[in-house]
């Protein structure tokens, strides 16, 4: 099992970029979420160079090892309630098993320990099982079922709404240390 000190996880910088959109078109990724097209460079390109500045949302990468090999995304931050919204995603399928687990750990430290959120929210696919399942190891509650809630092909998909808070985050986060790292 990779250790704590193997994984990093770091703000987006110029060189991410190609990058970014090679993951985000991958067809693992695209199925599970609500912008599934193919992006572009030219619309990708608007995005991150929009991403760079941001001083409100916040952008990463997770490494493995120095190795870029995921992404984790803080948007619709609502500063005076202490409140985001936020999505991963592994990129690479060539890394270690639980190092979804690690990411979502690392991004959880960085959500409460250094931005300071209150609440964490994210909304999931219904189909997605494996990741609905995770953020509930991670404490994560369900707080709205979205039926039909987006068309995605041709069928109209569920879409399963979860949150964690600030406290039930440090009232698990030793115990998900020690599930993921030790």
């Amino acid at each position: 099992m990779p250790s704590f000190s193997d994984y990093n996880l770091r703000k987006i910088r110029a060189a991410d970029c190609e990058l970014l959109r090679t993951w985000r078109n991958k067809d693992n990724i695209r199925e599970n979420m609500y912008t599934d097209h193919i992006i572009g460079e030219l619309e990708h390109n608007k995005w991150f160079e929009k991403a760079l500045l941001d001083t409100v949302n916040h952008y990463f990468v997770f490494e493995y090892k120095a190795r870029p090999v995921g992404f984790v995304s803080f948007t619709k931050v609502n500063i005076s309630d202490r409140r985001s919204d936020w999505a991963f995603y592994l990129g690479e399928t060539d890394v270690p098993k639980g190092s979804g687990s690690a990411m979502e750990y690392f991004a959880l430290v960085q959500a409460f320990d250094v931005l300071k959120f209150r609440k964490l929210c994210c909304e999931v696919f219904s189909f997605n099982e494996s990741v609905i399942n995770l953020h509930k190891k991670f404490s994560f509650q369900q707080e709205g079922f979205f039926k039909q809630h987006t068309k995605k092909s041709e069928s109209f998909q569920d879409v399963v709404a979860l949150a964690l808070f600030d406290t039930e985050w440090a009232a698990s986060k030793d115990a998900l240390f020690n599930r993921c790292f030790r």
